[in-house]
């Protein structure tokens, strides 16, 4: 009886040491899940939009997408960076909740998701997020910038807001810092990656919101709860209760947030 125990908790450990190096090795494909698209693909959108190529100081082009409000005049623009999974096909969808407060919303895949060229890393995430901010400055008349994160993109609107004056930074379903968040009780080793958010906070000068739902088991609320302390008096926390991580713009509260803060 002992010796099929042993020979059980022993297979045990080996399975568990065999897991633990696979996610070991493999942290690029867990985090960077992009998916490529061809060159010649044709984007789908319901509004107005036009594809742009950005330049990026690594030497590679980053894809970028641009939508446009119905009405003539556009209030601002939203700088929305998305979530690690897809391409813009997916998170251009979520334009039109922006285009229709009246907003032009300017979006990109970062390196190596959709038609975007390159080998993605934390910090090409952060150099793509730079990329696109010198861009906007330099090529779009509306100068009101509302910095927007999505999951992943929270650190790197965090960090881009940290880093550069613009009117609001809004993270939708943020967490405290990516290293080691879903895998600690498991995963003895630190991940290559780290997406502190939580050092960026303090550095935002201006108005900043979080919304986050109860509900979310990709990126625990209590994650987000952590970010509360953070931020300035002034500065909103916005929870959806039921709320899960690829569903806020389903409820309600999620659009009556947005109309009144932008």
């Amino acid at each position: 009886m002992k010796k099929k125990l042993g020979i059980i908790l022993l297979s045990l450990l080996v399975g568990y040491l065999i897991l633990i190096s696979l996610l070991f090795w493999k942290q690029d494909a867990i985090i960077f899940q992009g998916k490529a698209l061809d060159e010649a693909y044709q984007f789908e959108f319901e509004e107005p939009f036009a594809e742009l190529e950005i330049k990026s100081s690594s030497a590679h082009f980053i894809n970028a997408i641009l939508f446009n409000p119905a009405s003539s005049t556009s209030k601002g623009t939203i700088l929305y960076f998305h979530g690690n999974a897809d391409n813009m096909q997916r998170w251009g969808a979520y334009a039109v909740d922006f285009t229709n407060l009246g907003y032009q919303v300017l979006m990109i895949d970062y390196t190596g998701f959709g038609k975007s060229e390159g080998t993605p890393t934390e910090e090409q995430l952060y150099q793509n997020a730079e990329d696109a901010w010198s861009w906007a400055q330099h090529h779009l008349k509306e100068k009101n910038f509302i910095i927007y994160g999505r999951s992943l993109g929270t650190a790197v609107a965090a960090r881009l807001a940290s880093k550069h004056r613009a009117s609001q930074l809004i993270l939708e379903t943020p967490f405290y810092e990516l290293s080691q968040e879903r895998l600690r009780p498991f995963f003895p080793f630190g991940l290559n990656y780290d997406f502190p958010t939580y050092k960026y906070l303090p550095i935002v000068a201006y108005p900043i919101t979080i919304i986050q739902g109860t509900d979310d088991t990709i990126v625990p609320y209590s994650s987000a709860l952590k970010l509360k302390h953070l931020l300035k008096p002034t500065d909103q926390f916005f929870i959806i209760e039921g709320g899960g991580h690829k569903n806020l713009r389903e409820f309600d509260q999620y659009h009556k947030f947005l109309k009144e803060i932008l």
